[in-house]
């Protein structure tokens, strides 16, 4: 069957009123609008969160082996002396510093996309390690952290008789 324009369709003068809010049944709230920050610019850092607030966050893959942990970093651009790794009850930390991404001379941003400052990521290990010095070897090469740890040595569950 074919539509007319009768048919549920908002008209003309509707869409206008609709995206105009001339209709108060569609128009949206004033509160909600009043919520957005102004598009001058004009916002406080009471209404947005800053990249300042929190630390940047350092993505990472998590993988095993039959009998290795593996976990990877992209941290291009660090270098081994601004990296901090550790690791207590299996938990693991990688932290550190990004820098360069500061030139004094600048005197206006066009886009900002790359961080620059502190950065730290915690990790709980999803399988026992081994946390001694000969059981992990942590390697940077061309911008990727890898850490590799022995995984624990676990007996096999021993299965119990019911009587």
């Amino acid at each position: 069957m074919a539509r007319t324009n009768s048919d549920d369709l908002l008209m003309e003068d509707d869409l206008a009123a609709a995206f105009l809010g001339g209709d108060d049944d569609l128009a949206a709230p004033k509160e909600a609008a009043e919520d957005l920050p102004q598009e001058s610019g004009e916002s406080t850092e009471d209404e947005w969160e800053t990249a300042d607030d929190f630390p940047g966050q350092l993505a990472v893959d998590v993988y095993e082996t039959a009998d290795k942990l593996v976990v990877k970093a992209r941290t291009a651009g660090i270098s081994k002396s601004d990296l901090d790794v550790s690791i207590s009850d299996n938990i693991l930390t990688i932290s550190g510093v990004l820098s360069g991404g500061e030139d004094e001379q600048t005197t206006r941003w066009h886009i900002q996309e790359c961080y620059w400052g502190e950065f730290s990521r915690t990790i709980a290990l999803p399988v026992q390690v081994r946390e001694d010095e000969n059981s992990v070897k942590a390697e940077l090469k061309d911008g990727v952290l890898t850490i590799t740890f022995e995984k624990e040595k676990t007996e096999a569950p021993k299965k119990i008789a019911v009587q």
